[in-house]
């Protein structure tokens, strides 16, 4: 019997907690001028920061998982000593995290391979593509007007082309237009797409659900694409040839997705467009994917 894997997360230090003081002082000043400005406070507790609901709810599921399942690393372009703050929040906040890769103002990416991580968050958009040339799912989170969630379930939200799948289709329509996308994807319905920066996750994020009976997984999973009939069947037959499960489908036919994830209660939802993505942050946490035709 093969023992279940770890799901990993990686968090930039600026994307748990807000930074956006210090971050000023870097701009301004310099890096001498930030590590001293962050030594001067290292007593005073940061605020939560974008990435935190997320991230809390995500340690939670230990508490229904065997084995520690789900570990969040903290990467940051801090040093250890400026960092020193980073870890006093993250102990005053009773946040279960022990790992962290503080790299003295170098790319923070560099370790994401070697921590094993699944997804890494960060806001800052650079070290996401970088992260995603490294084959990790990335995502530069959004500032967001979204309310906390109470609820104990943990509901991801993804959209489809250049995310889950790969850009392929999405770049007939960009070239070519609607109608030759249409009938590529109906000529094309039984075979299954290539996977996108996001199918490991997905992987990932099944196999945890696929040890709960159906219903009573502390993790949802809902596609959110702009899709329609006939373009739905490609969707539907690579999923099952992945073998993985997909809680709910949503084939929007070109509407906009920002109710709708509203009303799905998604805790973060990661798109491939800034358009779609800066609709979506008006309701719930969202992070755009710099990947694909969208993105050149």
């Amino acid at each position: 019997m093969s023992v279940p894997k770890q799901l990993v997360i990686a968090i930039s230090s600026r994307a748990l907690f807000n930074l956006d003081a210090s971050h000023q002082v870097y701009v301004n000043e310099g890096l001498e001028a930030y590590s001293q400005y962050q030594i001067d406070h290292e007593e005073e507790l940061l605020e939560k920061g974008e990435a935190f609901p997320l991230v809390e709810k995500l340690l939670r599921l230990n508490e229904v998982l065997k084995d520690h399942r789900v570990e969040v690393i903290l990467l940051s372009r801090n040093s250890a000593d400026t960092g020193l703050r980073v870890f006093n929040s993250i102990e005053h906040y009773k946040l279960p995290i022990s790992r962290a890769a503080f790299c003295g103002g170098e790319d923070p990416y560099r370790y994401i391979t070697a921590f094993g991580c699944h997804l890494f968050l960060s806001t800052d958009p650079a070290d996401v593509r970088l992260a995603l040339r490294e084959g990790v799912a990335a995502a530069t989170l959004l500032a967001s007007k979204k309310q906390k969630d109470p609820s104990a379930q943990l509901r991801f939200a993804f959209d489809g082309d250049a995310v889950l799948f790969s850009d392929e289709s999405e770049r007939i329509y960009k070239t070519q237009g609607l109608e030759a996308f249409a009938k590529n994807e109906k000529e094309a319905a039984k075979l299954p797409l290539t996977g996108g920066p996001f199918k490991p996750f997905l992987a990932a994020l099944h196999s945890i659900q696929s040890e709960f009976e159906p219903g009573a997984s502390p993790i949802r999973t809902a596609l959110v694409t702009a899709r329609s009939a006939p373009a739905h069947e490609r969707v539907i037959r690579t999923l099952r040839a992945w073998n993985i499960r997909i809680d709910e489908s949503l084939f929007l036919g070109g509407m906009t997705k920002a109710s709708f994830l509203k009303a799905y209660g998604a805790d973060v939802f990661f798109d491939d467009q800034q358009v779609h993505c800066s609709a979506a942050s008006e309701h719930v946490a969202t992070g755009h994917v710099p990947h694909g035709v969208a993105n050149e």
